[in-house]
């Protein structure tokens, strides 16, 4: 909005701006306090599902880089100006990390690729359907029969992302491992924007 003139650039709208910038600049490694990266590259911020705040980071930058783009500007971050043809490789390299050109070379998107998360924490996704097995479920069963069960889900739930990896790249497909195996819709409703924007 400041960018467009609807907000004038003083006052607390500055003080907005002006945290905007700094976030950005610190997630694309340019600023004083960078966001810490894994050796992979990918941004980290939390153990417990990393992957939403990597792809609603990523979202917030490819709206910033359109809004600077279309204002022919480019951002000022304390290691230098970054255009927003910078901001997008930026996005894009996160992007291509979650979905397999990682140390692991796992896709992160369930359902996508060779290589992706079999056992997610998602109840519907860990107990078989009731078409093909009627029998009753009690809660009880649900962990006994299905949650514990070290196999792959009876339900593929194509296009959620898990928490992901660690800070070291590492992830351990374990249904019980909800801190990396939990899909949530905050990691792939961003996930659907950035994609929108960069094909």
């Amino acid at each position: 909005m400041i960018l467009e003139g609807k907000l004038s650039d003083n006052g607390v709208w500055a003080q907005h701006k002006n945290n905007l910038e700094q976030f950005i600049c610190n997630v694309l490694q340019k600023g004083y306090r960078n966001t810490q990266k894994s050796s992979g590259g990918m941004l980290w911020f939390h153990p417990w599902n990393n992957l939403q705040y990597v792809t609603s980071a990523m979202l917030v930058l490819s709206i910033h880089a359109d809004q600077l783009a279309a204002k022919s500007l480019t951002l000022q971050c304390p290691s230098g100006n970054v255009s927003p043809q910078d901001i997008n490789s930026f996005v894009k390299s996160q992007v291509d990390y979650i979905l397999g050109e990682n140390p692991k070379k796992m896709s992160y998107m369930v359902g996508f690729g060779t290589s992706y998360p079999l056992q997610v924490h998602h109840r519907g996704a860990s107990i078989v359907s009731i078409k093909k097995d009627s029998s009753t479920v009690t809660c009880q069963g649900g962990f006994s029969t299905w949650f514990y069960k070290d196999a792959p889900n009876p339900n593929v739930i194509d296009g959620a992302i898990v928490g992901g990896p660690d800070a070291n790249d590492q992830y351990s497909d374990t249904r019980t491992n909800y801190q990396q195996a939990e899909a949530a819709t905050v990691n792939t409703a961003p996930f659907v924007g950035v994609l929108a924007r960069i094909t």
